[in-house]
């Protein structure tokens, strides 16, 4: 993706349905328990603040995002968390105006980037479309626990086109932090998306494939949601154990989800 307009536009308007739900809660109602363990709505919140933060440092200033890369490797366990926790004890009002003005002032950052350019990140350097996909399936993800939180169901829309297509591209990067060989060959992923239109990816030939939802896959490389949970399918060995491990999000392998028993 040469031309990062369209994902920055759609992160944009991601943001602003999450702001729209968090804008209207209650104040107390920031403290109640998400899905993620021991986080709140406001973690969650501080959380997407955080990132945007470290984001826009590593577009506007290498140098100091390296240092704080250096900060974070040396405590992997908890520079998370206490970038969460932090913000997390911010007043709501606060909170909100400080995820406001920092994923504001990264939107700008990222469409002022040069074409070709590259920013350091916690993994391998992004490009300003592959920052912004990155944003944006963050803060759908945690936007869903924010939802979950709440008692409010979000309309899945074809923003997820842009998770999905990270999804597939963190296929061997998934193998690579669980310690195993990525396979050797591309896969067929065909995924229905929530307008209907179905999107793939790899060779139409290839003997591993993954169909199913788009909605579905994009809460398995989030981990949002259990594989049994969801509707995909998995054709093939090397596919099916793709489907035990993605992950589409930075960092050392996460939980998971519990499966629930309900599939979709």
């Amino acid at each position: 993706m040469s031309d990062p307009t369209a994902v920055i536009d759609d992160l944009r308007e991601e943001s602003e349905e999450l702001d729209r739900l968090v804008a209207a809660a209650e104040p107390g109602r920031w403290a109640l328990a998400t899905p993620a363990p021991r986080w709140t709505v406001a973690h969650q919140i501080a959380h997407l603040a955080w990132t945007d933060r470290s984001a826009l440092l590593a577009v506007t200033d290498a140098d100091a995002f390296r240092a704080l890369a250096e900060e974070a490797l040396a405590a992997p366990g908890s520079f998370v968390d206490d970038g969460a926790e932090e913000g997390a004890r911010l007043p709501p009002a606060e909170l909100l105006a400080r995820w406001r003005d920092g994923r504001t002032a990264l939107e700008k950052a990222l469409r002022a980037a040069p074409p070709g350019a590259r920013f350091p990140w916690y993994g391998p350097p992004m490009s300003a479309a592959s920052m912004a996909t990155a944003r944006l399936m963050e803060t759908w993800a945690h936007g869903l626990d924010v939802a979950d939180a709440l008692g409010v169901v979000r309309t899945p829309t074809d923003r997820l086109r842009h998770v999905a297509r990270l999804g597939v591209r963190t296929r061997d990067f998934a193998h690579t932090v669980h310690g195993l060989p990525a396979p050797a060959e591309p896969f067929r992923v065909e995924l229905t998306a929530p307008s209907g239109e179905v999107w793939t990816y790899g060779p139409r030939d290839a003997p591993q494939r993954v169909t199913g939802p788009a909605l579905d896959f994009c809460l398995l490389v989030t981990q949002r949601i259990h594989r049994a949970d969801t509707a995909l399918r998995a054709h093939g060995p090397d596919a099916g154990r793709w489907l035990d491990i993605a992950q589409a999000f930075a960092g050392p392998p996460g939980g998971g989800r519990p499966r629930t028993g309900t599939a979709r």
